[in-house]
């Protein structure tokens, strides 16, 4: 099954590469084109120093808001979407259909409701980002509380603690850590999407950039890409040394469910054990006087600024974005006048060229996928350090994933359009190189998972690396690899939509000329479109994991 698969991803990527025109010939005439290029955007057009402060603030408060209200917003979502804390299926059902139509809907598409609400500026951006992150986070959530253990639950059950108790004591500190690396890395994600909705209008870096590619002042444009590049850099190596810190801090096994929720309750007794019984009244000593409030400890001193640092983070970002200074009642007021002009979906008398557009933008997926994942196995393979077998190769190879991780899928397009010229070919190699960098992660992470049992074994009989490679490594690390393939697509089939915005070829082109015809019916066509493609890959890919398992 295994070969079967792999037989049919590389037929398919080579149709689509043949199908676009990548080429040799497309590459090399890029090479001779990028030196025209570098000197069209050298010297860098810098913007003053405090322009950089105000609209790194305006992005970094955008994207903060709006992962922010995709957690409050998901947290009751996936409490109601958990089977751990709902019995009942009707919730559940609920829940879950509402975290995926959020995932349903592109955030450029909301993004573009928004700004024809309350205009141009952070609140789109965030109420566009937010809302659409619903769909990841909502669903990582619920499924981080499904993962928790039952003890300390049955324990509380058992001395008749309510719902609202074991929710806040004995599910929420175990799924505590997960929820903030889940957050952390959605504000990553938010980031470099704040890129590609600054084409739509919202205010930031991403607005600055998209202006001045417009106005084919390439060295400013080239010098705004770089700024953001340096704020995902930052980003992803903050958030990377959190979630180590989270995760260590978790162990393995079972995790106690106790925190500084659970010390608001009285007794103040971790919920994975049960209460001691009672000694005999008559020989049972006397109960020394029961403290109402906990001790203020360094603990909670420290949980205590955790809480200011997050309001003044809040405030800050409020103000700093200028979130608050969209007219939101009026927006508001004209919701449904406005959302009447996106239904009922249209085509404008042009469904043929969408149909092929669509289908280009699928080539573009699968082509990006099957080059980046040539490039991602041997990047993952020297990545991964029971592999690698060299702690300086490691930590290189390491270090260049992190690298391209930070780089914006919007960025790469921008370039490789100046470079290459106008259509898929662009947006393909574009998505390929943004893929090394969550491939060869995933890859680089499902090969230092494996058993080392069988490798130990192939060492021992004076097999060589090569061989061990392939027949020991390899075939433990398939179905991850598979599902890692089957996930990249899924994201490449979705950016090669918004990367036709700045021209990279497919479907994103229309929804480009749509948005600035005014054209609303065709955006929901569009979107509708890419959503029927998006979830036939996903049933397909589901088929696809059980029969590999």
């Amino acid at each position: 099954m295994v070969l079967g698969f792999l037989c049919l991803f590389v037929g398919t990527g080579l149709w689509s590469l043949r199908s676009l025109g990548v080429d040799f010939a497309a590459l090399v005439q890029g090479v001779a084109n990028a030196e025209v290029f570098i000197r069209q955007t050298w010297p860098l057009s810098l913007p003053s120093g405090e322009e950089i402060l105000r609209q790194t603030g305006i992005t970094l408060g955008t994207v903060f808001l709006a992962t922010l209200l995709s957690i409050v917003l998901s947290l009751p979502l996936s409490v109601w979407a958990s089977s751990v804390t709902t019995p009942g299926t009707p919730h559940r059902l609920t829940s879950r259909g509402l975290i995926v139509a959020a995932r349903a809907v592109p955030d450029v598409v909301l993004a573009i409701l928004f700004v024809r609400l309350f205009g141009l500026g952070a609140l789109p951006g965030v109420l566009a980002m937010g809302l659409h992150s619903i769909g990841m986070v909502g669903k990582l959530y619920a499924d981080a509380i499904e993962q928790t253990s039952p003890g300390p639950r049955e324990a509380l059950t058992s001395i008749g603690a309510t719902r609202g108790q074991r929710l806040l004591t004995a599910v929420v500190p175990q799924a505590l850590p997960a929820f903030i690396a889940i957050g952390l890395h959605r504000f990553d994600i938010n980031l470099r999407v704040s890129a590609v909705l600054g084409i739509v209008g919202v205010a930031g870096i991403g607005f600055e950039m998209a202006h001045a590619f417009a106005r084919l002042d390439f060295g400013l444009g080239i010098a705004w890409a770089l700024i953001l590049l340096v704020l995902c850099l930052l980003t992803e190596m903050v958030s990377t040394s959190i979630r180590r810190v989270l995760l260590r801090g978790s162990g393995d096994g079972e995790i106690e469910a106790h925190g500084p929720l659970t010390r608001w309750f009285r007794g103040r007794r971790s919920p994975g054990t049960v209460a001691p019984a009672a000694a005999p009244r008559d020989t049972a000593p006397p109960e020394p006087p029961r403290r109402v409030s906990p001790p203020f400890t360094f603990a909670r001193a420290r949980n205590w600024m955790y809480a200011v640092v997050v309001v003044a983070a809040v405030v800050a970002s409020l103000f700093g974005s200028g979130a608050l200074e969209a007219n939101a009642a009026a927006g508001w007021s004209g919701f449904f006048t406005t959302l009447g002009l996106f239904w009922p979906p249209g085509d404008a008398g042009m469904l043929d060229v969408l149909l092929l557009a669509l289908l280009e933008t699928v080539q573009i997926g699968f082509a990006a996928t099957f080059l980046g994942a040539l490039l991602a196995v041997p990047v993952g393979t020297l990545a991964a350090r029971n592999i690698s077998g060299n702690r300086v190769v490691h930590g290189v190879f390491r270090g260049f994933v992190l690298a391209v991780r930070g780089l914006p899928e919007l960025v790469l397009a921008i370039v490789f359009v100046v470079v290459i010229g106008l259509g898929p070919v662009a947006g393909a190699l574009a998505l390929a190189l943004g893929s090394v960098g969550l491939l060869g992660k995933l890859v680089a992470d499902s090969l230092e998972e494996i058993d080392a049992g069988p490798l130990e074994a192939m060492s021992a009989l004076g097999s060589s690396r090569t061989q061990r490679y392939f027949t020991a490594v390899l075939p433990q690390a398939a179905p991850a690899l598979i599902g890692g393939l089957l996930y990249q697509l899924d994201v490449n089939i979705r950016s090669a939509t918004l990367l036709g915005l700045v021209g990279a070829g497919g479907v994103g082109f229309y929804l480009l000329q749509a948005t600035q015809t005014r054209e609303y019916d065709v955006i929901t066509l569009i979107t509708l479109m890419t959503f029927a493609v998006v979830f036939a890959l996903e049933l397909v890919s589901m088929l696809l994991r059980r029969l590999v398992r």
